[in-house]
């Protein structure tokens, strides 16, 4: 029997378990229902006004990761021996009368007219006033909520005992040419927000987890 304490040690166990990888066990590759298991959890997580700003690029291809490479120091060790590399794109011009802010208000969400109506007045004054109505401040805002979907999809992963690492380490307008060449991306819908790998470690850290208390962090008025 599953007991809530259980639960909550389990969880704190996988927090434990996490670790950023630097290098992974090239011999050992994630399944596929795992992984979809670890995207399914991105998908499912929460976004500002359910607009889900995001989209996941899983990056399997070799010689892609090799063009990567060159531009993307942060991933030295990870990009050659993950078993799954992502790329989290942000939206760009996320705007009450884009066609994304449209669709996720009418199409996913179902909302009725008026409701959309209403709620888009005060997405728009949100945008014009706190965003000041600015492009790059609308692209951090998304960015923004893609690392909740990222944070949620490493304790997914650590949960089933796979491993993972975030990465902010590259060279932002070099990554976005690469892949617009690709073809992967338009940079008018998108922008890259941050990477992460996934695999399974070479060996286990040096050293022990290592935070501040909790009483150092928490304040309660």
């Amino acid at each position: 029997m599953i007991t809530t304490e259980s639960k909550k040690e389990e969880i704190l166990q996988a927090f434990q378990f996490r670790h950023a990888c630097h290098v992974f066990d090239i011999n050992k590759k994630i399944s596929n229902e795992d992984f979809r298991f670890i995207l399914e959890a991105g998908r499912l997580s929460p976004s500002s006004v359910g607009l889900e700003p995001w989209k996941f690029v899983v990056i399997q291809d070799a010689a892609l990761r090799e063009k990567l490479l060159p531009v993307t120091g942060g991933a030295q060790g990870q990009l050659p021996t993950a078993s799954h590399f992502v790329v989290i794109l942000a939206r760009q011009g996320l705007r009450h009368n884009s066609a994304h802010v449209i669709k996720m208000l009418k199409d996913i969400h179902h909302m009725p007219d008026e409701v959309i109506q209403r709620l888009s007045g005060f997405y728009k004054t949100f945008v014009e006033t706190e965003l000041e109505d600015s492009d790059r401040l609308l692209f951090e805002w998304a960015s923004k909520q893609t690392y909740i979907a990222l944070a949620n999809m490493m304790t997914a992963a650590a949960q089933i005992g796979i491993d993972s690492s975030p990465i902010e380490g590259f060279d932002k307008k070099q990554v976005t040419s690469i892949l617009q060449n690709e073809g992967i991306m338009n940079a008018s819908n998108f922008g890259v927000s941050c990477m992460v790998a996934f695999g399974y470690r070479q060996e286990d850290p040096k050293r022990p987890k290592a935070r501040q208390r909790l009483d150092e962090i928490v304040e309660w008025r």
